[in-house]
């Protein structure tokens, strides 16, 4: 049996992450035609996970990440927000503009019965391009910096590992510049964020950025996927 580094590299050549710098589509440029709603002050402690796991990732845009990992079988809910930053519910606006030092990111709740962090971490590392400071494709900026936010020293433990890995593996050509710090808060986006792809399908950035990424997504990860 492969270990998951080999298992990375021969994944990684049939996945190629989706940037399409030449479309000029950014996350932001198309939420600002879409909605200025205010957003929710509520925060993720207030929600009952009962016996599933979390796990938050930041990859670019919420929208992306959020599509990918509701595909996941054991993957029971996922929530697009903002972590790492220094002031509470963060509007979205001011989280674009680079001033509260939050990511947007998605927290994951899945069944570790179902499927293991590894391979959350697995389709983390293959399905964005960790080695782009604060950028993915035309998302730039520090809200869409690549970033691990570990809920425990097991979570840390094993994103480390696999990043030291990777780098030391040569899979990437440049060095990856994830972040892998400790979780400290997580404040839900607004509800227009949420659900986002399915719910928005026929927008430009939609078919043009996320519908490329998942498709190349589900051939690599068709035993991960859930029933249709």
């Amino acid at each position: 049996m492969q270990n998951p580094i080999q298992q990375f590299k021969n994944m990684k050549s049939n996945l190629m992450v989706c940037c399409l710098l030449f479309i000029g589509i950014s996350c932001q440029s198309q939420t600002e035609k879409k909605n200025t709603t205010k957003k929710q002050e509520t925060t993720m402690t207030t929600i009952n996970e009962q016996n599933l796991d979390s796990a938050i990732f930041g990859a670019g845009c919420f929208w992306c990440l959020e599509a990918i990992y509701q595909r996941i079988d054991g993957v029971e809910k996922v929530i697009s927000g903002y972590s790492g930053g220094f002031i509470k519910n963060p509007p979205y606006r001011e989280v674009c503009e680079g001033t509260t030092g939050h990511a947007e990111v998605c927290k994951i709740m899945y069944d570790p019965k179902k499927v293991s962090f590894e391979t959350l971490l697995s389709v983390f590392w293959q399905t964005h391009d960790p080695t782009t400071l604060n950028r993915q494709g035309n998302d730039i900026g520090t809200q869409y910096r690549s970033a691990i936010f570990y809920v425990n020293e097991e979570q840390k433990e094993l994103a480390e590992k696999y990043k030291k890995d990777l780098d030391a593996s040569g899979a990437f050509k440049n060095p990856i510049v994830t972040e892998i710090t400790a979780y400290t808060n997580f404040y839900l986006a607004e509800d227009y964020h949420q659900n986002y792809y399915n719910q928005n399908s026929s927008q430009s950035y939609c078919q043009f950025v996320i519908a490329p990424k998942l498709e190349k997504f589900e051939k690599v990860f068709g035993e991960k996927l859930r029933k249709k």
